[in-house]
């Protein structure tokens, strides 16, 4: 197969995926977003960085 097929036969194949990534990407937004943007609680920071330093 030539250079110029195997380019178009990648950029076919990789506009289903692009258009799923933007679904799935403006879907989980819509359902999670805000979510998302609440501030980590800092109890949570707390437990991370004391299993970050080997503490139980």
């Amino acid at each position: 197969m030539s250079a110029a097929r195997q380019k178009a036969r990648r950029t076919r194949d990789a506009a289903p995926d692009a258009a799923f990534d933007l679904w799935l990407d403006r879907g989980l937004n819509s359902m999670f977003g805000k979510v998302a943007e609440e501030p980590i609680p800092p109890e949570l920071i707390a437990m991370i960085e004391k299993s970050r330093k080997g503490g139980s």
